[in-house]
Formats: C-alpha cells, structure tokens, sequence
C-alpha cells in the first residue's frame, strides 16, 4: 500500500467510525508506525479534509447542523467542572472544544466533543491524570466552550442551567 492509498484507507475508517478512532488503533490496522498515521492525518487537514483531534482519537468533523454557540464558564473544582459538563451534555449538547486566552500566544484551543456523560467521565479521569494539563487553569478557571445544540432553544437551556449553577462567567 503507497501512502496515497494508506491515508484514503484512513478517511474511509474514519467516515465509517461511530466513535473516535486512535492513531495507534489505526496505525495497527495499516501496519504503520504511529508517527506515520500522524503525519498522513497531518497532510489529509492540510488538503482540507474535515478530521477533529480528539483526546480519544481522530474523527470527522459532525455535519454543521443545529445551532453553535460559545459560553464563558469559570469554576476552580473538578465536582464544579463536572456539573458544568454534565449540565450540558444533559442538555442535549456537545462539547465541542475548550479556549482560553493566553498573554504570549493569544488564544489556546483543544478539541473536546464530549456529547455524552461517559465522554465526559472519560475527560475528567485524563484530567486528573494530567492535572496540569487543563487549560483553564492557566487562567483561574475562566474559559470558552463551544456548545453544538439541536437549535437555539437547546443553547438558551443550557446556558440558563448554567448561570443558575453559577457557572457562566460574568465580568465583574
């Protein structure tokens, strides 16, 4: 197999995937290195292919329907980031990523698409793994989400749920 034809066999498993798929996994699958399926996903994005890193693998990106929005949030507690999380997907939405602003390189980004509360356990047991590695605290818990919902009632609902929990960041 050229790489031609290993990073179509790549967009295939992913098209055909109902979860995100591991580099290793796929790797495996292709008889490859991990390195080279990184690099192959790395010139599939280049040419414009639709693919999400993810903290469980890669994926395609979800059809853009519905309504996407974006919600300030602040807590300091892992119990407080699970109800904002569980608050949402709850709700009926995804989590698509987390953002933070940074003073040396603006805005910081990580793919989430958590849509469920076992993608959610899943997130909160790699944080507590890695602790250090939440991005919201680089900036005393303040962060950006953007929420895919059904439609816009869907967005209002969660961010009501939210504010009524205090975790919606208002600016004092």
């Amino acid at each position: 197999m050229n790489a031609a034809q290993r990073r179509e066999a790549i967009q295939e498993r992913l098209s055909g995937a109902t979860a995100p798929v591991s580099a290793s996994t796929l790797a495996a699958q292709l008889g490859v290195s991990r390195q080279i399926v990184v690099g192959d996903v790395a010139l599939l994005r280049a040419g414009g292919a639709q693919i999400d890193a993810t903290p469980r693998g890669y994926q395609l990106h979800p059809a853009e329907k519905g309504y996407t929005g974006i919600l300030a949030c602040v807590h300091s507690t892992e119990d407080e980031m699970r109800t904002e999380l569980y608050t949402i997907v709850d709700q009926g939405g995804v989590v698509v990523d987390v953002a933070v602003e940074n003073s040396l390189y603006g805005e910081l980004r990580g793919n989430l698409n958590l849509a469920s509360r076992y993608d959610v356990d899943n997130f909160i047991q790699q944080a507590k793994d890695t602790p250090e590695a939440l991005l919201s605290r680089m900036t005393g818990g303040v962060h950006l989400h953007t929420l895919h919902c059904p439609d816009a009632e869907s967005f209002d609902r969660i961010k009501k749920a939210l504010e009524e929990k205090g975790i919606v960041y208002h600016r004092e």
